[in-house]
């Protein structure tokens, strides 16, 4: 890795693509975090990563990156590089690669293997984060309020779908929210109020991923946390989701004007100070680090948050949730990510403390 001095900048290797159903959220992710970097501290390195995985990079030049992934072919004048040599070139990375092979700790174990510093969660973190049996297990042995689900694999619903049928129509209260595991951003997600929306709903969240996961619907409130920092994580402002359609769904996320944003939520100084309290519990439950989104489902009848779920590599545009909050709780975009960078530098300084070689003493 190169080190920064008075006259150097420090190269931020910006990650992004996959391969995964998120991969154009990825894309407008990444496009805001280059836009908005500090220039006169940081050297921007865009580097993609195609559906069919290969590694592309050219040197500040977005709109030639972004043309070449949109025509799928290598880019012009550009580089295809081992990813260890160019992950090695660079001084930091920070990937904003949402859901499988990017959110779920398999690019974090490859960093780790390079031993490159990066932004946001380590390998455990990340995988918990993004299997939602694993988070709702360390949610629940922290203490935290989660809403009654079941979770079972691809195959026990190919082979018995009317068992399950059966299981979850007795166990759990219609309507259902039916999830792939292992996804994000509402892909294959879809709402159920009778036993043949349910069955559609479980088939195509099983096309997405080998394990499903049902949860009771609440009638509640979308409240959110950003959440920031190593072992000891702040909190931002809570904000809610308004969505205009039935539920926050991928459409009400990424389409403009399906969704409304209130910022800061219309909540009690009490249900602000312990939604932002519960924010960092879930953090600290996953071992997080970096940054992540906190998701609550507030109940309209009772005022119970539902902790729901930690978005390790939250949307990342201007206009996202994850930034408007840090916005609204007084620290900008451009400084975020300069915080970001800073978190990713100290969590490295700290892993190279720890002994990776021993010797018995004879």
């Amino acid at each position: 890795m190169t080190t920064e001095t008075n006259s150097q900048k420090l190269r931020i290797g910006v990650l992004f693509g996959g391969r995964s159903g998120e991969h154009e959220v990825s894309l407008a992710s990444a496009r805001s975090v280059m836009d908005a970097m500090d220039r006169t501290r940081y050297e921007v390195v865009p580097i993609g990563i195609t559906n069919e995985g290969r590694w592309l990079v050219e040197k500040d030049s977005w709109a030639t990156l972004d043309r070449a992934f949109r025509q799928n072919q290598r880019i012009p004048g550009g580089s295809l590089l081992p990813p260890e040599a160019l992950l090695q070139s660079v001084d930091v990375i920070f990937p904003v690669l949402h859901g499988p092979y990017g959110e779920d700790g398999t690019i974090q174990g490859l960093l780790e293997l390079v031993n490159v510093p990066y932004v946001g969660a380590g390998v455990t973190g990340s995988a918990v984060g993004m299997d939602k049996e694993l988070m709702k297990a360390a949610f629940v042995r922290a203490g935290l309020d989660i809403v009654p689900y079941r979770v079972f694999l691809r195959r026990q619903w190919e082979e018995d779908p009317d068992t399950i049928l059966d299981m979850l129509e007795v166990e759990i209260r219609a309507p259902w929210f039916v999830k792939p595991v292992n996804l994000g951003s509402s892909v294959g997600i879809s709402k159920a109020h009778d036993r043949q929306a349910l069955g559609e709903a479980i088939a195509l969240a099983a096309s997405y991923d080998r394990k499903v996961v049902v949860e009771q619907a609440v009638d509640a409130r979308e409240i959110e946390v950003s959440v920031l920092g190593n072992d000891e994580p702040e909190a931002s402002v809570p904000g809610e989701v308004i969505p205009r359609r039935e539920w926050y769904d991928y459409r009400a996320k990424y389409v403009a004007g399906e969704s409304d944003l209130e910022i800061p939520a219309n909540l009690s100084a009490a249900e602000r100070a312990t939604v932002r309290g519960l924010a960092t519990r879930a953090y600290r439950a996953i071992d997080c680090a970096g940054m992540a989104r906190a998701d609550f489902l507030m109940d309209r009848d009772s005022g119970v948050f539902y902790t729901n779920e930690l978005n390790t590599i939250p949307g990342f545009t201007a206009t996202s949730m994850y930034p408007k909050l840090w916005e609204a709780s007084g620290l900008a975009y451009t400084g975020l990510i300069t915080r970001l960078i800073d978190l990713a530098l100290e969590r490295f300084a700290d892993r190279q403390r720890s002994k990776s070689t021993f010797r018995l003493e004879e």
